[in-house]
């Protein structure tokens, strides 16, 4: 292993500065430029540094608490490894807040000094790697900030050194040196710099302000102009009434100013008299105030109607609807009273009271405001405005305009009592216990909180565990109420006392999920499993709102031992797919949206791993509900493409399912009246098993051009493909008429052939330079209306897919193919996925399937030898057994041409378990480094001895750093 790193090392040195083209870089030694994009951030690269090392340095002048929040959960997990580290820090300019100190000294396993040497400046990330004897460093501009790690333009330079290494004993040196003469972080150090610090305060706060490391998130410019999002919202409203339409839905955000929107489309639309309906008279001041600060005007312009106003005759009125929609208030207008009316809340107008409302008046534009469109009832609110969605501002996307305030979510494992974590099924006893409560505060202490006082909303499971908890937390010195039943009044009372700092929490299960505006919220607590998805986003969102000094908010989220953990990623990140693979991704890979961060502590991670695995995403019953809300969103049966468009479904979960074969199918399932002829249906079927996944276009190009001209010319077809950026050869074009003919598919399925699935007859004939339909398929085409939509449905959302991979090539880096996949796109004559196993040794082609990490029963598949990774850019892989250097198989793969490349190419697909399901992620060609072979001798299942081959595969594209870490998380083989 040793020398296999000192190696890859050398390599990455000389391809990163004496010649990329002639020598190999593994991802985590090559010398790397580090800044912030969407693709990757300085963070992400300190994170996985992290998780790796076994030792770690900071040299940084300049750290913010508002990054610290991510990075102590990373230490967390360290610290139950057992691995410390150290922070070297200043105080120069006195940048460096109080609070941060204090923030640094809850950390048990990292160890702080404040560098005495006036003007240290420095920002460096310094990582040992002990197993593997190598460092790696991070240095540049970025200092241990947020706006520096996620979202300023920064140069960082990585590289690593090996331990003998000059560069590395001159850190060394100079970190050992600067260490001894620096001054250790002390309550007491930190008692005198508070009061130094506030000495400076106006001074640091300008030089503050001049370095932008900490700007301030709220704004109080006394100008209101509409931002980026409201400015098209407002275009695309104007658009929707040019067209004629009267009424128009816009689903935004909360805090992202829907009431600022309504103002600014009054302005645009210049009604003679405006209403503004909403539910609760609390809302109403204050919408009022809003628009009058957007609209301008006396004050007597602005009325409100409700329990104990009634200022009718104002040209902007603001009701409730409880007020409203009485019979005597209604006859008191005229039906075309108002030629603009607003609903605030628009999910609500189901109700019997809005309906009469609306039944009542005639305006000339009627506007819904919402952000949370979806129903738990059968009430359509996109029919009520005549599916018309002027514009949708949905939480992620507010996030990235930083439109909100951003959040930090920490997703952490809840307490255990009797060895076993928090479950559904938890009596009163345990949940509002005094060991759970102490682990509870223990960790809000822990993560802490923007500002100088908490703010805290929590959310828990059951009215009398709010009130146990909040009585709990009240005895151990946290101020805490709870309210579930109270009137609106007490509810009024304690928010004033939260926000006066009387109180540091609220204690409830489900009242604030809505409707409720408490700026200051600087710290969320979820003790509770997650129902849905709407519920999560709606609780995570009430501390979403900008307020004056509040940086961020803290989202702490205690995961137990609950079957819909597997909502939590596909809340955070919007992703309503139903894909695994997409929930376990997110999991991994912790993505960050704009400058707010995704965090799960290791077993919190395992958690939501076991949870998905456990739960059918793609259950007839979820699809049901999916369909259906599609279906109320656009008033007409929903296509694949609509799936696609509406950011719904991935229209590769129908391709995937067992259900049933294809969307026909499953329109049958929802009661739809669509008929199809059996080979109608078995076309379906072949175009949705193999095509929908738009792998390769190729075969759908094809179709779509036969579709519309029944015939098409050799030459035609390649200058087509050329002009798609499709790769052109005769083993393509081969193999695309062994698909279209079903040849590929004429190998055994059962007692059948697998192509008697698909009609058992070619779909395309091609013959004399010409390709076309075959004639049933064509009259098909021509006589049913359904098929025709149908089958163009399925091309035109391949083609959608399509847009994922690269077809200049056969195979895309980091998309995932089945072994069905891999042999067609390899242009194979047959299907020969069934026998094929781990590998097969093709012509010209030998294609490797690795499922890597341990199985179910905690032992490694194939105890006695195990495929691992080395680095980034080498695995050690085995053969099957029982195999020699000698044998024919091992001497193809070792075999070279003249010019000694090899003759076979290797393909290397990986996943991380068998739980991921048939598909492997695709990490490129690699090469077998031939000084590696070697014979081996194992054990067989009976305990006879077996020889196998061992050989080191070096990947020609080292796999992506976010990759690797999902695919190897978890293996202590990797890890220093």
């Amino acid at each position: 292993m040793t020398d296999i790193i000192k190696n890859e090392l050398q390599s990455a040195i000389l391809n990163g500065y004496v010649d990329q083209n002639q020598n190999y870089a593994a991802d985590e030694f090559s010398p790397q430029l580090l800044n912030n994009s969407e693709q990757d951030t300085v963070w992400e690269r300190i994170r996985t540094e992290l998780n790796s090392c076994s030792g770690f340095t900071f040299g940084v002048a300049f750290i913010t608490d508002d990054i610290l929040t991510p990075l102590k959960v990373v230490l967390a997990d360290l610290n139950s490894r057992g691995i410390q580290g150290k922070i070297l820090t200043s105080n120069y300019l006195y940048f460096n807040h109080p609070k941060v100190f204090a923030e640094l000294l809850k950390i048990p396993n990292v160890n702080v000094r404040i560098v005495r040497q006036p003007g240290f400046h420095a920002k460096g990330y310094l990582f040992q790697h002990a197993k593997q004897n190598y460092q790696s460093v991070i240095i540049g501009s970025s200092n241990l900030t947020r706006s520096a790690l996620l979202r300023n333009y920064e140069w960082n330079i990585r590289f690593t050194s090996y331990a003998e290494g000059a560069i590395t004993k001159q850190i060394s040196t100079e970190i050992s040196r600067t260490w001894t003469e620096a001054e250790p972080l002390t309550s007491k150090w930190l008692n005198e710099y508070k009061h130094l610090f506030a000495e400076k305060r106006v001074e640091t706060v300008e030089r503050i302000d001049r370095l932008n490391e900490r700007k301030a998130v709220y704004s109080t410019d006394s100008v209101i102009a509409p931002n980026k999002m409201q400015q098209h919202a407002l275009q695309k409203l104007h658009e929707l009434r040019q067209t004629g339409e009267q009424r128009g839905l816009v689903i935004s955000a909360t805090g992202t100013g829907k009431t600022y929107l309504g103002a600014f489309d009054v302005i645009q639309f210049k009604p003679r008299r405006f209403l503004f309906i909403v539910h609760r008279e609390q809302i109403l001041e204050k919408s009022r105030s809003s628009f009058h600060k957007v609209l301008g005007g006396p004050a007597s312009d602005y009325g409100i109607l409700s329990g104990h106003h009634a200022d009718k005759k104002a040209k902007y009125l603001f009701a409730t609807i409880q007020t409203l929609s009485k019979l005597e208030s209604l006859k008191q207008f005229d039906p075309d009273e108002f030629d603009y009316i607003l609903i605030d809340e628009a999910h609500r107008t189901g109700s019997e009271s809005y309906r009469r409302v609306l039944t009542y008046f005639k305006p000339e534009f009627c506007l819904g405001m919402t952000a949370t469109p979806e129903r738990t009832d059968d009430f359509n609110v996109y029919q009520l405005f005549d599916y018309n969605i002027a514009y949708e501002i949905r939480l992620q996307d507010a996030l990235n305009e930083q439109m909100l305030a951003p959040f930090h979510y920490v997703g952490l494992q809840d307490y255990e009592y009797q060895g076993k974590l928090i479950d559904d099924k938890a009596p009163l006893r345990h949940l509002a216990s005094e060991p759970r409560i102490d682990y509870v505060l223990q960790q809000l202490e822990y993560y802490g909180y923007s500002g100088d006082k908490v703010h805290g909303l929590l959310f828990c499971s059951r009215q009398k565990e709010a009130y146990e908890l909040a009585k709990l937390m009240t005895q151990k010195g946290h101020p805490a109420i709870a309210l579930t039943d109270e009137t609106i009044k007490v509810r009024e009372e304690t928010i004033k006392m939260l926000e006066n700092g009387e109180i540091e929490y609220i204690v409830t299960v489900n009242i604030f999920n809505e409707g409720i505006d408490i700026p200051c919220l600087n710290q969320i607590v979820m003790l509770r499993n997650t129902q849905s998805s709407i519920v999560f986003i709606q609780q995570l969102g009430r501390g979403l709102r900008k307020f004056p000094h509040k940086d961020y908010v803290t989202i702490l989220d205690f995961i137990g031992n609950y079957k819909n953990n597997y909502l939590i990623p596909m809340a955070l990140t919007g992703d309503k797919s139903r894909s695994k693979d997409n929930a376990r991704a997110e999991v991994s890979m912790q993505p960050t949206i704009g400058i707010s961060t995704i965090n799960f502590t290791e077993i919190a991670r395992q958690q939501i791993y076991a949870s998905i695995q456990a739960t059918k995403l793609d259950s007839l019953m979820e699809m049901r509900k999916d369909y259906q809300e599609l279906k109320r969103k656009i008033g007409r049966i929903p296509l694949l493409i609509d799936f696609e468009k509406y950011g719904s479904i991935d229209p590769m979960v129908f391709a995937n399912s067992n259900l049933f074969p294809n969307y026909y199918h499953f329109l049958l399932k929802m009661k739809e009246d669509i008929k199809l002829a059996p080979y109608q249906d078995q076309t379906l079927y072949f175009l949705t098993k193999e095509l929908l996944n738009g792998m390769r276009s190729h075969e759908l190009l094809l179709l779509r051009e036969l579709e519309k001209n029944s015939l098409i010319t050799e030459a035609k077809f390649t200058n087509l493909l050329h002009t798609e950026g499709c790769y052109v050869d005769n083993a393509v074009l081969k193999s695309v008429d062994a698909i279209l003919s079903l040849e590929f598919f004429h190998v055994k399925a059962g007692k059948k052939f697998k192509s008697a699935r698909y009609g058992g007859q070619p779909l395309v004939y091609h013959e004399e330079g010409r390709y076309y339909l075959n004639q049933q398929l064509l009259k098909m085409l021509d006589t049913n209306t359904s098929f025709k939509c149908l089958f163009n449905d399925v091309i035109k959302t391949g083609l959608t897919q399509a847009r994922r991979f690269d077809h200049s090539t056969p195979f895309t880096l980091y998309q995932k193919y089945t072994r069905k996949d891999v042999c067609r796109l390899l242009n194979w004559k047959k299907d020969v996925s069934a026998p094929m196993y781990g590998y097969r040794v093709g012509r010209n082609a030998c294609p490797i399937f690795i499922t890597y990490t341990k199985d179910t029963s905690g032992k490694r598949k194939g105890e006695n030898y195990e495929n691992e990774f080395l680095s980034t850019s080498i695995i050690h892989w085995f053969t099957r057994s029982p195999r020699h250097l000698y044998s024919d198989e091992v001497q193809r793969l070792l075999q070279t041409d003249k010019t000694g490349k090899p003759v076979i190419k290797i393909h290397l697909f990986v996943k991380k378990s068998d739980a991921e399901g048939k598909d492997f992620f695709y990490l490129g060609e690699s090469e077998i480094i031939k000084s590696s072979a070697s014979e081996k001798i194992i054990l067989g299942k009976n305990g006879r001895e077996k020889a196998i081959v061992a050989l080191d595969l070096r990947l020609k594209v080292p796999v992506q750093q976010r990759y690797y870490t999902m695919l190897t998380a978890g293996d202590d083989k990797i890890n220093s």
